[in-house]
């Protein structure tokens, strides 16, 4: 690990060298994973101890984040070719927030996907009789949710940028 691998004293995790931010921690990602699996396993227990219903996953929950996937995907693709294959400069606005979608989608897919398998391991041997539904569109909103966090990691990467002193 070299020096300016060390983050700064006083800077908050994730953060650099002062002008620079390192790439998300995994450990993060990790954390928001166990922190949505723990809620969405609870969701119906919840739920049903209040004497509600098991909420119900349409197939509209794992196409969306699909297709927030998706755009991500093409932003992170357009993001790449212009700054690594044409060498253009991004707008410094367009750079930041490019950034910041990345580093949220990733957490928030990361998190969402974690509640959506916990919610489908909750519905795994009850004999409701829309629990295999639940369970199955549950695992594809998370698997969706896990490309959106692959995305946003990739958009992370694309907005980095050379530094002057490495070489090419």
């Amino acid at each position: 690990m070299s020096q300016s691998d060390v983050p700064e004293p006083g800077r908050p995790d994730g953060a650099g060298p002062a002008g620079s931010l390192s790439p998300t921690p995994v450990r993060a990602l990790l954390q928001c994973v166990v922190v949505g699996l723990v809620l969405g396993w609870l969701v119906r227990p919840a739920v049903e101890r209040l004497g509600g219903t098991a909420p119900i996953v349409t197939w509209g929950q794992p196409a969306a984040l699909a297709l927030v996937a998706v755009i991500l995907g093409a932003t992170a693709w357009l993001t790449h070719r212009a700054v690594h294959v044409r060498r253009q400069r991004l707008e410094p606005h367009q750079a930041v927030n490019r950034l910041v979608m990345a580093r949220a989608c990733a957490r928030v897919g990361a998190g969402v996907g974690g509640a959506y398998f916990g919610y489908a391991l909750s519905q795994l041997g009850l004999a409701a009789e829309l629990a295999d539904e639940r369970a199955v569109r549950s695992g594809l909103a998370g698997l969706a949710c896990v490309a959106v966090c692959v995305t946003g990691l990739l958009l992370e990467r694309a907005c980095r940028v050379r530094s002057d002193d490495e070489p090419l």
